[in-house]
């Protein structure tokens, strides 16, 4: 194997592995968004946890995982 052929291998997997990370991060940018608008998950929330870091703030859920169960109809 000559250094031109090890030179297009390199650039043939790097365009490849490029736009793989470009379809995970679209991807995980599109969720973030249809999670928002349909409400099931509210990001500004979230954003806001490094300003409010007390020990007497309220939590973001209270919900438990018991609870949770509950609520998909799985018995605990």
């Amino acid at each position: 194997m000559d250094i031109d052929t090890i030179h297009t291998i390199q650039a043939t997997l790097y365009v490849i592995l490029t736009g793989i990370c470009v379809v995970l991060l679209y991807g995980y940018i599109y969720h973030l968004y249809s999670s928002e608008k349909k409400g099931t998950r509210d990001y500004e929330k979230y954003a806001n946890i490094a300003l409010d870091d007390e020990l007497d703030s309220k939590p973001l859920e209270t919900t438990s995982p018991w609870e949770k169960k509950k609520n998909k109809g799985e018995s605990a």
